[in-house]
């Protein structure tokens, strides 16, 4: 299962159809905090793009965090939350045949149901909220 026509059509949407592909999709421990003294960008235009990263996480679930950690701006979008989000975005575009693979369960003697949680104790720098992730795979696959 995987989005790579909606993926493409959302890089169209947002003018990045020819940017640069890459394979990481946030640089390791990114501090988006509300930094008053950047400049503004068009919030209509950052909802739309956080709303469409959204939406490719229901077959990208490796996503899910990065999306996530800008959807927190979304009331007060700045250049760097703009900019994290076309890091994003650059990485859909590296990866845009990556998807989900559901095993044919005749291969799978019994259903394997798994669920791993991680958790981030107070990393958020702004409000010292912690952040969690967790993900579940049934016969392999991440649901």
């Amino acid at each position: 299962m995987y989005q790579r026509k909606y993926v493409k059509d959302v890089l169209s949407r947002f003018q990045m159809l020819e940017c640069k592909p890459i394979v990481v999709s946030v640089e390791g421990k990114v501090g988006l905090i509300d930094k008053e003294a950047e400049n503004p960008v068009d919030p209509t235009l950052f909802r739309q793009m956080v709303g469409c990263l959204r939406f490719i996480c229901h077959s990208r679930p490796e996503i899910s965090y990065d999306a996530g950690v800008i959807s927190r701006h979304m009331a007060n979008p700045r250049q760097s939350y703009m900019i994290a989000a076309k890091r994003i975005m650059r990485y859909l575009k590296g990866t845009m045949n990556f998807g989900i693979l559901f095993p044919n369960q005749k291969e799978v003697n019994e259903s394997c149901f798994v669920g791993y949680l991680d958790s981030d104790w107070f990393g958020d720098k702004e409000d010292r909220k912690s952040t969690y992730r967790c993900v579940f795979s049934i016969f392999g696959a991440p649901v």
